[in-house]
């Protein structure tokens, strides 16, 4: 469903699990940083209506995760840690060149903000169900489904404000550039690294 090319090594939660604090942290900013897209969105692009209502529940959604998962920090006795750069966003962004309509410039907001809530449905698949901590992939579980919500909408808005066909093709080579991200990541306790 999510069409992603190359799927996270199940590896990868043996590393979460021996550094769930880290996870946490990391995650907590990745549901942050979705909530500033949101906002950003709206400031960027005020002249669409329906994107503009979609981002305001959006941006709420993401700061109600942001307090579920600090909330489970100071459950679990820490302080929320340190933001660190996300490389995987990083490398991501590199993709597809600066500038350009404002129309080409939000469809390719909205195919990377897409892509990034599928990986992160993705790893939240794999964390509900392997992580040894049945409440923990029971949480997971439930973003995962939220997450799921959060690739599809912003798809379909891609498809909606741009051409379609040409959309389609961008979205194809952004999911093969991924994949090759990816090779190089998987080995660190963050959501998307």
């Amino acid at each position: 469903m999510l069409g992603l090319k190359l799927p996270t090594d199940p590896r990868w939660v043996n590393i979460v699990e021996k550094n769930i604090d880290e996870i946490l942290t990391d995650h907590a900013y990745c549901e942050q940083k979705a909530a500033s897209t949101a906002i950003s969105l709206i400031v960027s692009f005020p002249e669409y209506t329906e994107l503009v209502e979609e981002m305001v529940a959006l941006s709420r959604e993401e700061m109600g995760h942001f307090k579920m998962v600090h909330d489970l920090i100071l459950k679990r006795g820490n302080t929320l840690g340190r933001d660190r750069k996300d490389e995987y966003v990083i490398e991501l962004i590199k993709f597809f060149p600066k500038g350009g309509s404002r129309t080409t410039q939000l469809v390719h907001r909205l195919l990377y903000a897409s892509l990034i809530e599928a990986r992160s449905c993705e790893r939240f698949r794999l964390l509900s169900e392997e992580l040894e901590d049945k409440k923990l992939a029971d949480f997971y579980h439930k973003l995962m489904i939220s997450e799921a919500g959060h690739y599809t909408m912003f798809l379909k808005f891609a498809r909606k404000y741009g051409e379609l066909e040409e959309v389609n093709k961008k979205w194809n080579s952004l999911l093969e550039y991924e994949a090759q991200i990816m090779k190089d990541l998987g080995t660190k306790e963050s959501i998307h690294g």
